[in-house]
């Protein structure tokens, strides 16, 4: 009896991280609300509808993550291979571009966006990512398009209009030394584009995020636009073998990212981590410490399956259930925060409010 009553008593302090410890702010008084792919928790990423949604839902800014076509157009896609994502594995026309190649030390199978032409991805329709845990979202598989960061761009621009609120994207380069290597970077067409849509200065409605570091150094000296470090929970960016991100958090490390950064996007784990039990335990330094350095903190991923929750924000054992995501949500906004990323826009809304 006594060792269940330490167990209960350890869960329920661990589902508090943030008791007895003062609550930060952020460092532009303002938490923003990045629909991570979209509305990807209820339509399939990365298309111009679930771009659409999210705005609806209350997002501040989109995240398109950002490959390169064969003709050099900059598409969103969450990985430059696609068969996990549209219907190019049912094309029989396509059938000779399955290959393998390695991308930042991944062998990884399937068809890649840097084999086809735009016209011809044009050809290919979307589906569902993850659909073990977002079978309602396969009731759009076959409906939508890849869209271009241009007509992302247009959206974002059209909205804004539509709705009286400033609608900002976040764009994301995936693989940028991989497409450098093979000819296709990402850097002038992507600062084309936003230049293009008036996106020039520091205050425009503009974060540029990499895992990598060396892009966002070349990026530095090109634009004022404000450029974001990820950092994984392990490993290092792919194109610096010596680095880590548990480093590169730390508060010597920052002070090198602050160099040429204007905030980090941690995995939300650095910022809280999990305890054995999987709950949330007490929060680390790195909020404060980046934000001694002016960086901004925006963490990832808030979503609403239990798959991805603490266990105490858990609605039951269903991986698919949907939990407590807004407490999991308020626990980081205590911590200071200054934006989160999330695949459930209306959820993470109201936990701001």
């Amino acid at each position: 009896m006594k060792t269940t009553l330490l167990i209960i008593a350890a869960v329920l302090s661990a589902c508090s991280p943030t008791e007895g410890q003062a609550m930060e702010k952020p460092i532009d008084g303002n938490v923003i609300i990045i629909a991570h792919r979209g509305a990807s928790g209820e339509r399939p990423e990365h298309t111009l509808a679930s771009y659409t949604l999210a705005i609806e839902q209350g997002a501040d800014y989109i995240e398109p993550d950002l490959v390169l076509t064969k003709d050099g157009i900059l598409v969103a896609r969450h990985e430059n291979e696609i068969s996990e994502t549209t219907n190019v594995a049912d094309k029989e026309e396509f059938a000779d571009r399955k290959t393998t190649k390695t991308i930042d030390g991944q062998r990884m199978t399937g068809w890649f966006t840097e084999d086809f032409t735009l016209a011809e991805l044009k050809t290919l329709r979307t589906k569902e990512r993850l659909p073990q845990l977002r079978k309602a979202n396969m009731a759009y598989d076959g409906q939508f398009e890849i869209p271009t960061f241009d007509e992302i761009l247009a959206l974002a621009k059209e909205q804004s209009a539509a709705t009286g609120r400033t609608i900002g994207v976040y764009p994301e380069t995936k693989h940028p030394s991989y497409f450098t290597a093979i000819g296709l970077p990402h850097e002038a067409p992507l600062l084309a584009a936003l230049t293009k849509f008036g996106h020039i200065e520091k205050s425009a409605p503009v974060f540029i995020q990499s895992f990598e570091v060396e892009n966002l150094k070349a990026l530095r000296p090109k634009t004022t636009l404000r450029l974001i470090q990820l950092m994984a929970e392990i490993g290092g960016p792919p194109d610096r073998s010596d680095l880590t991100y548990a480093a590169m958090a730390s508060a010597q490390g920052l002070k090198t990212v602050a160099t040429y950064a204007d905030g980090i996007g941690p995995n939300k784990a650095l910022v809280i981590p999990r305890t054995l039990m999987g709950n949330l335990g007490d929060p680390t330094t790195l909020v404060a410490d980046a934000h001694r350095l002016g960086l901004a903190v925006h963490p990832w991923t808030f979503r609403r399956e239990n798959y991805f929750l603490p266990l105490a924000q858990k609605s039951g054992i269903d991986p698919r259930g949907h939990g407590d995501l807004n407490a999991e949500i308020k626990g980081f906004l205590a911590t200071g925060i200054d934006g989160i990323f999330s695949d459930n826009v209306t959820e993470a809304v109201a936990a701001r409010q």
